[in-house]
Formats: C-alpha cells, sequence, structure tokens
C-alpha cells in the first residue's frame, strides 16, 4: 500500500514575471510590463499540478530560510502537498526570471540557490518515503548527482519519470530507470547529443529509446505528443486547441498530470491525452502554479 500516489523530487523558485513585446538582442534595453511574482519551480509546479487533480501527493526539495521560502510552502500546504520533507536553508530561495511575449511563448532564466544545495544524502534520508510513493517524478533544476540517487533508491514497483530540464547528457543507469523520459524537441536533441536529428518525432522517440528508457513521450506543444514504448508501440496523441495566454509552467502540469494518472494504472497513451487536456487548461490563465486546474475543470474542457 503506497501513502503516496507521486512524490516530486526538485526545484522551488519564485518566478519574477515581465511581458515583453519581444525578447531584446544582445546590448539591447526593451521596456516590459509590471513585474509579476509567481510562485514557481518545476518540483514545486508539478507538487501543485498533482494535488489540484487529486493525487496524493508529497515534495521532496530545499528552499531559503526567507520570505520567499515561507510563502512557497504556504502555496504547496495550501494546494494539499505534504511538505514534511521540504528542508529549509543552506541558501537562498531560487529565483527564475521569465520574460513573456504576446504569443505566450517565454523565455526562463533560474538562479537555483537552495535547489543547488539539496543533495544525495538528502534522497537517502527521505527513502522511506520515496518507498511510500507509487510515481517519482524528477527534473534537472536539481543537482544531477541527486537525480542519481533518487534513482538508487527506488524500490521494485515505484515508476520513475523523469522531465531533463534543463536538458544535459544522462547516465545510463538514469535513462535506463525513466518510465518515461518526457521531453520537447530542444530536450530531445541535447539528450541524443546535439546532433541533427531531423523533423520526425517518431525517430527521435525511437533514438531515444535506443538509449535506455522503458517509454519515452515527445511533447509537441499546440501538435500534441508522441509517445512510445520499449515494445515498439507508438502513439501521437492530439492537442486541445485553445487560445495560450501564458505557457509558463504548461509542460509541469501535463508532467504531474501524466505521472498521476501512470500510477491510477492508465496506459501511457491514456496518461499523455490526459496529460495534454491539463496543460491546454493551464496555458489559457497566466502564472504557473496558480494556473494549474482541479480536476474538476479539466473534464469540462
Amino acid at each position: 500500500m503506497y501513502d503516496y500516489d507521486v512524490l516530486v523530487v526538485g526545484s522551488a523558485n519564485v518566478d519574477l514575471v515581465i511581458g515583453v513585446e519581444r525578447r531584446p538582442a544582445a546590448g539591447e534595453t526593451v521596456l516590459g510590463s509590471d513585474l509579476a511574482v509567481h510562485l514557481g519551480g518545476k518540483g514545486a509546479n508539478q507538487a501543485v499540478a498533482a494535488a489540484r487533480l487529486g493525487a496524493r501527493t508529497a515534495l521532496l526539495a530545499r528552499v531559503g530560510d526567507d520570505a520567499n521560502g515561507r510563502l512557497l510552502l504556504e502555496s504547496q500546504r495550501s494546494a494539499g502537498v505534504d511538505t514534511t520533507s521540504v528542508l529549509v536553508g543552506g541558501a537562498p530561495t531560487g529565483v527564475a526570471l521569465i520574460t513573456v511575449d504576446p504569443s505566450g511563448d517565454n523565455s526562463i532564466v533560474v538562479s537555483p540557490g537552495a535547489n543547488g544545495r539539496l543533495t544525495p544524502e538528502d534522497v537517502r534520508a527521505a527513502g522511506p518515503l520515496v518507498r511510500a510513493s507509487r510515481v517519482v517524478s524528477a527534473q534537472l533544476e536539481i543537482p544531477l548527482e541527486t537525480v542519481v540517487e533518487v534513482v538508487r533508491q527506488l524500490p521494485s514497483g515505484t515508476r520513475f519519470v523523469l522531465n531533463p530540464s534543463p536538458p544535459r547528457a544522462l547516465p545510463a543507469e538514469v535513462l535506463a530507470a525513466c518510465d518515461p523520459l518526457i521531453v520537447n524537441e530542444h530536450e530531445a536533441r541535447v539528450i541524443l547529443g546535439g546532433e541533427a536529428i531531423g523533423d520526425d518525432p517518431a525517430a527521435w522517440a525511437r533514438e531515444l529509446l535506443a538509449s535506455g528508457p522503458e517509454s519515452v513521450v515527445v511533447t509537441l506543444g499546440s501538435q500534441g505528443a508522441l509517445v512510445a514504448s520499449a515494445e515498439g508501440e507508438v502513439v501521437r496523441v492530439a492537442s486541445v486547441q485553445v487560445e495560450a495566454v501564458d505557457t509558463t509552467g504548461a509542460g509541469d502540469s501535463f508532467t504531474a498530470a501524466l505521472a498521476w494518472k501512470l500510477g491510477a494504472g492508465a496506459s501511457l497513451a491514456e496518461a499523455a491525452a490526459y496529460a495534454a487536456r491539463v496543460g491546454a487548461v493551464a496555458v489559457t490563465r497566466r502564472g504557473a502554479q496558480e494556473s494549474f486546474p482541479t480536476a474538476a475543470e479539466v473534464e469540462a474542457l
């Protein structure tokens, strides 16, 4: 019996967001909108998204002993996330600087802060939490060696979901644990060594599978997603057409929804289709965590 449907191991940031007509070129200054402060970080985002959908969710992360850290903890608890294993101190809370253009596309620069102090020792200390979780979801806004330790702590029967963002080369033992590895086109290129990979997402998925994961999900923005398994199944998942306002956090809501549905017994294609609907709701609202829908809102889409 699992105590948690989803354990998220990852980052917790404060997002500082400015709307811009266009992104500045090198050496250029552009004027933007009033500064908006949102709570984010891929780990914290995924935890809130999963909890809003009804998953029993826990977060393993580190925040600073500061006002931003207290805001993040309050947000997690309000969403229903178990924050018992969120560690406090060691560095200031992480910060993400985000610009959003009129189309809703965003560019992000992250100062990791306390996220960079989440260590393998912290993961080992949280071993009972890992063993009590049906699905463990991670990203790469925390040290890679910490993600490696997560994989080493996984008990038999617990599923591991990884969104390698920001992308980097991954050790074989991490790739082998992924079920699925969730990537967009940019992340796929980095994982595959930065080589030209053509224009066929199915080919990307096959190449990624050859590197070790049990399954792969390639997200394609407004064109939906593609899922592929080591057994050879490749399925295209249609997108839900909406008017995007802000894509910040949409990928995190997709990953969280997919992880939860997989833990509930859905097939990879079924979970991805549901996750696409969750992401579609999220992009119609501004911000990250505040844009994530409840299960009832997803059903109403």
